[in-house]
């Protein structure tokens, strides 16, 4: 694995690359206490400032978590393509109709009786800092490429790792 800490533009460009090609993402909140608490989050935007922003419901446990102590950590994860990001920062909560309308789908009926259900809110996490490794190729070759320099001994380019500073 190669280093790469990226910042500003390019670190904002790899977060919003990672994020929204895996996805979903386990939210953690509560981090000062044990277990921390964590739930899956599908990622529904990341704006041009780096914000990632997700709906959830106003009565969940998570929002409360928030609503207490705003630090909170992502985790993606993407084992088929061999991404991974750890992004630390703060959450907020906001019910702005504007911000519910544009982040809103057709899929998210499934938890929410529309989108002026009273139990709609939107999670504004800005990060403070990343973690990322990507292997640039698929599962498949990255395990080719271990093997390769098993049998080998050279050493292989599996990708890269770094901090992103946004």
């Amino acid at each position: 694995m190669s280093t790469g800490n990226l910042f500003n533009k390019e670190a904002l460009k790899k977060l919003k690359e990672l994020a929204t090609s895996i996805d979903f993402a386990m939210l953690a909140t509560d981090l000062k206490h044990s277990p921390i608490d964590a739930i899956p989050m599908s990622t529904k935007k990341v704006d041009d400032a780096g914000n990632i922003w997700f709906l959830s419901g106003a009565d969940s446990d998570h929002n409360a978590n928030i609503q207490k102590d705003p630090e909170a950590q992502l985790f993606y994860a993407k084992p088929s393509d061999m991404e991974f990001l750890s992004v630390y920062g703060s959450a907020s909560i906001t019910k702005e109709s504007a911000i519910l309308e544009d982040l809103y789908g057709k899929s998210d009926d499934a938890w929410f009786e529309g989108i002026d259900d009273p139990n709609l809110t939107a999670i504004k996490f800005v990060p403070k800092t990343a973690q990322y490794w990507d292997s640039k190729s698929n599962k498949f070759v990255s395990l080719l490429k271990m093997a390769y320099s098993a049998v080998t001994g050279d050493k292989t380019d599996l990708g890269e790792t770094g901090s992103l500073k946004v």
